[in-house]
């Protein structure tokens, strides 16, 4: 089924409105920033001006030289984004990211039905195979990385599961690359999807024919559900709502309602964040 016409993105990603930008704050104190980014948003600025990156459009609304990403996510990962607003802040904040610190719970939609908890503990590198550099694949030896993912089934009707995702370790496209490892791709993933030609068609033409036929969403099914700053002793665990648009895909191709399926995230959340050593 191809996605609904209301859901295609535009050819050309929209402009970030100010308005809608101060909507998506979850957080903004003395120290942290904190944003609900949309799966449309690169993060780092671009070429097409301060408001096509979630950087650019920051520094334009709130005006303040020192802000800085802790961490980053995929254009088309949506979610919890931290932002310190000061050097000490930044610097503390990245130390506890690299020493694992920081807890962080995702959520995504994935191919196929998962049954059980599965644990992926298989190095990452780049895919030397690939078109194009970013992509990383399961591979062993020089210029690989330790990863582990575990795969938590939340629910699973329709030919697909909604995955809570814990990361033991944070590598590069880790989440994308392990579950295409599995056999149980990410929905809407055009670079660990069915045909990884999709990612530069996708970025030179727009959306195309072939999107629809092979993909049933129009960007990856991933959101960063949930950040845990106490482990940086920072009091904070900050929590971004379901999206519209996977809710939209999960209540009409998995017969999941929004509600329900935010009451299942919140439960992984809960448990995932508050195990010895998450904080």
């Amino acid at each position: 089924m191809s996605p609904a016409a209301e859901d295609l993105p535009p050819a050309t990603p929209p402009l970030v409105n100010p308005e809608e930008l101060r909507r998506w704050v979850l957080l903004d104190d003395e120290r942290l920033l904190v944003i609900d980014k949309p799966g449309w948003l690169v993060v780092h600025p671009s070429k097409n001006g301060p408001w096509s990156s979630l950087a650019g459009a920051v520094r334009e609304v709130f005006r303040h030289d020192a802000i800085r990403f802790v961490y980053r996510l995929d254009r088309e990962t949506s979610g919890v984004i931290v932002l310190a607003k000061t050097e000490a802040i930044g610097s503390r904040l990245q130390k506890a990211v690299g020493r694992r610190r920081i807890g962080k719970a995702y959520v995504a939609i994935l191919e196929g039905e998962l049954s059980v908890t599965l644990t992926v503990d298989q190095p990452l590198g780049p895919d030397p195979t690939a078109s194009v550099t970013v992509k990383q694949r399961v591979v062993a030896g020089e210029g690989s990385q330790a990863a582990v993912t575990s795969f938590h089934p939340l629910f699973a009707r329709g030919g697909f599961t909604l995955a809570g995702v814990e990361l033991v370790t944070g590598r590069k496209h880790q989440i994308r690359a392990h579950a295409e490892w599995l056999g149980q791709r990410v929905v809407g993933d055009k670079l660990y999807g069915p045909d990884p030609g999709l990612y530069l068609e996708f970025a030179t033409r727009g959306w195309t024919a072939r999107h629809s036929a092979l993909l049933p969403l129009t960007r990856q099914a991933l959101h960063c559900a949930a950040i845990d700053l106490r482990g940086a002793g920072l009091d904070y665990v900050l929590q971004a709502p379901w999206p519209r648009d996977l809710a939209k895909f999960a209540e009409r191709r998995m017969g999941l309602p929004a509600g329900e399926a935010q009451a299942l995230i919140d439960a992984f959340t809960a448990r995932v964040l508050t195990k010895p050593g998450a904080a």
